[in-house]
């Protein structure tokens, strides 16, 4: 049996496919977990969704910033973008079957391997947070996400305040931090004030910001943290993290990590991908 993470797919089945095929994937055998932004930009999101369903349970997939505008723009909330290749889910007979189980999946997960814990998001981890707490809200938004409320929360989810965590937000607000951190974090400041205008490479972050991932003191490190979401960050290998966007859609590579007997034993596997968009 075999563990696996794959990074940002964006609808690019094909590639989705070729990589499965190299890890010479078996749904009875293997785990692979699958960060978020699954559809859209790339041009069979339906065929992602369906082949994730399929698998019932060995593709196990959390959701990303694309996914939830998916969700939005299927409620109405949000007007396609013209790089959206959102069209035939939107237009598919299993439609309400596709976007029923898209919303039932999480924001975040961790899997216990070898007696280590791997913590998995779509984009970042705000610096204040452990991975306990990490887990605790996703679950604040995933509840919301599968039931009665979500077209109304559809409706205030987007917008960029609050930008740091207060352990007093509520209502709206808690959920709407949770959500950006979760799935659009790059950089923040030192005290963990979100900025969502940059998407430079952490190399060259803007001033008084860093990557998420670098601000001093930030209690998730020390577990392994795995995520996507950022193309220009591209693949990245520390002890505790794990950047696995590599530009598939873009034409670069869709790329997954098998692990061995422990987390710290990695093996990179990548496939290349047309390009389906102009960055």
């Amino acid at each position: 049996m075999a563990l696996y993470c794959i990074g940002d797919i964006q609808g690019c089945d094909g590639a989705l496919g070729h990589l499965l095929e190299r890890m010479a994937f078996s749904p009875s055998r293997d785990t692979v977990y699958l960060l978020g932004d699954l559809v859209n930009r790339g041009p069979r999101s339906c065929a992602v969704l369906r082949r994730c369903m399929a698998a019932d349970g060995a593709l196990r997939c959390l959701l990303g910033n694309h996914d939830l505008h998916l969700l939005a723009t299927a409620h109405g909330v949000r007007a396609p973008s013209r790089r959206d290749t959102l069209a035939p889910i939107l237009q598919a007979e299993d439609r309400q079957v596709l976007l029923d189980w898209l919303r039932q999946q999480p924001l975040a997960r961790q899997h216990l391997h070898g007696g280590e814990t791997l913590l998995m998001v779509h984009a970042g981890v705000l610096p204040g947070w452990s991975a306990a707490d990490t887990l605790a809200f996703a679950e604040e938004v995933h509840a919301v996400l599968r039931g009665p409320g979500l077209p109304a929360f559809l409706q205030q989810m987007y917008g960029n305040q609050p930008d740091h965590w207060d352990n007093a937000l509520a209502g709206t607000d808690r959920l709407r931090v949770i959500v950006n951190a979760l799935t659009r974090l790059r950089f923040c400041s030192a005290q963990g004030v979100m900025d969502f205008e940059s998407a430079e490479s952490a190399a060259s972050p803007p001033p008084g910001l860093l990557p998420w991932f670098d601000v001093p003191g930030r209690r998730t490190a020390g577990t392994l943290l795995a995520f996507g979401h950022w193309s220009t960050l591209g693949w990245l290998n520390r002890s505790d993290l794990l950047g696995l966007d590599t530009g598939c859609v873009w034409g670069g590579a869709l790329s997954a990590v098998r692990f061995g007997a422990t987390l710290a034993e990695r093996e990179l596997l990548q496939v290349p991908c047309p390009q389906a968009q102009v960055p």
